[in-house]
Order: structure tokens, then sequence, then C-alpha cells
């Protein structure tokens, strides 16, 4: 059983930046960051795959870092010139075998409670 948690969402102007963290416990061979705006499906921002290679959705790319901790196993969002759009309740996911792509849902097993982020124009 992983258990994760996040933390660091909370209100910014457009422009701003916001950096989320993610403690997790036990195997996480895989992780990666989710967002669900209001409205809209939940879609995968950002994840790292066992061998450190990192992918990024198309509308982050450039402004947005996913970084890990192995030792502390702490997953991190580093969010730089945030736009309205981001706008959305980010979720931490984790899981110990890798079957898909580190931004498909079908990956996770295991999500954290989600994590407000708020960006006003």
């Amino acid at each position: 059983q992983v258990q994760l948690m996040e933390s660091g969402g909370g209100s910014v102007q457009a422009g701003g930046s916001l950096k989320l963290s993610c403690v997790a416990s036990g195997d996480t061979a895989i992780m990666g960051w989710f967002r669900q705006g209001p409205g809209k499906e939940r879609e995968g921002v950002a994840g790292i795959r066992p061998d450190g290679a990192k992918d990024y959705a198309e509308s982050v790319k450039g402004r947005f870092t996913i970084s890990k901790d192995n030792a502390m196993n702490t997953l991190y969002l580093q969010m730089n010139s945030l736009k309205a759009e981001d706008t959305a309740v980010y979720y931490c996911a984790a899981d110990s075998r890798p079957l898909y792509g580190p931004l498909l849902r079908q990956t996770y097993t295991y999500w954290g409670q989600g994590i407000q982020v708020t960006v006003s124009s």
C-alpha cells in the first residue's frame, strides 16, 4: 500500500510560481502529477518513469518541471509562468509497476487527496 500526501498549493496571480510536493510511502517506481479543472476530465501534467525520464503535457512544457528526491521519496512539481487555465485540483499519483506511460490515468493505482491551485488573471 502506498500513501501520498500533497502540499504547496494555493492562490497566485498569473505569471507567478508555485511548487507542489508529494511525500510518498512505499514502492513508487513511477510517479506523476495530474490535474482536474472545473468541468474537465482529469489529465496528466507531468510524470517520471523508473529510469528518470520525464514526460510533460504539451500545455505545460517549458513552464513546469517535475523532479523526484529518491532518498526522501518525494515528488515535486515546480510551476512557473502560471496561467488562469492552470487553475485546477492537482493530484499526485504513483504505482510500483510501470505498465503504461506516466501521463495515463490507468498507469496508477495510488492517488493523493488532491490540492487546489488557483491562478487569477
